[in-house]
């Protein structure tokens, strides 16, 4: 399989565009993701699939939590932010938005869509990534503002 072909294919899979933060011992990340979904609903599960690349990795792996922030409709420059197109690196990521915290201590964004702060259980290894499984422990849902998503290369308004 053509690496770059597989790639064309993946951007026409649509999907919720996510910031998914970390803070604890390991320091203070985050990224921006799209491959995340739920696993289960008991014990209330999400998987993360995270580069084991990125400059924040370690910090998720020493620090065991996980907030996944999903972003509403004009929120595209903080994602942009966290996916490292506009030269923002580490701590200087978290000076764009509002960030607070629930029961793990990992950045949750005030006005996400729904806020998912996980302890995180398992981590499987598979190519350049990590795919992280991560059980909710406590969940802030945001209001009713318009989603936001990835598809063909472009963020796209929802609802």
């Amino acid at each position: 399989m053509d690496r770059k072909e597989f790639r064309n294919a993946m951007a026409r899979l649509g999907a919720a565009v996510n910031i998914v933060t970390t803070d604890g011992a390991g320091g203070r990340a985050g990224f921006t993701a799209s491959a995340v979904c739920s696993v289960t609903d008991d014990p209330p599960t999400l998987l993360v699939c995270m580069n084991r690349g990125s400059s924040g990795a370690a910090a998720f792996e020493a620090n065991g939590v996980l907030c996944v922030n999903t972003l509403c409709h004009g929120q595209e420059d903080l994602s942009n932010t966290f996916a490292g197109f506009t030269g923002l690196e580490g701590e200087a990521r978290f000076s764009l938005g509002e960030w607070d915290g629930l029961d793990t201590g990992a950045p949750c964004l005030r006005g996400a869509a729904v806020n998912f702060d996980c302890r995180i259980t398992d981590m499987v290894e598979k190519g350049t990534h990590a795919v992280l499984f991560a059980q909710v422990v406590n969940l802030r849902l945001g209001g009713e503002a318009a989603g936001l998503i990835y598809f063909s290369r472009a963020y796209h308004r929802v609802g």
